[in-house]
């Protein structure tokens, strides 16, 4: 699976909030500076391509979909970066992840009580 870059995934992001949008509402969730209209339906029709979106007609416009799950995308991205950078070690991961994130007590007891659940 191809990587986004920085403007698709802020595209996908959107998308993968919804069950389907158009090309004008994708702008209109977009922080300002707004990019323009066309700007936007290029790197959708680049994310079509790429195999991230298709396309269903309404009329003379299309609405656009995610092919490819937010949770499948983030599966693989995050097995790349614990290969990446962690030595394929998930322990590392979540303790690099525990040490930065200052989490709560209540995190803490939430990952604990998640952990457990998948040794049994």
């Amino acid at each position: 699976m191809k990587k986004l870059t920085e403007r698709e995934d802020q595209i996908m992001q959107i998308i993968w909030r919804t069950d389907g949008i158009f090309i004008r509402d994708i702008v209109e969730e977009l922080p300002k500076p707004k990019p323009h209209y066309n700007t936007v339906a290029t790197i959708v029709k680049i994310l079509v391509k790429k195999g991230f979106l298709k396309s269903t007609k309404y009329g003379n416009i299309d609405r656009y979909s995610a092919i490819i799950p937010l949770e499948d995308y983030r599966k693989e991205h995050v097995e790349d970066i614990k290969k990446k950078y962690f030595g394929n070690s998930l322990t590392k991961m979540m303790a690099h992840f525990a040490k930065q994130e200052k989490l709560s007590d209540q995190e803490i007891e939430e990952l604990i009580t998640i952990i457990k659940s998948k040794k049994s």
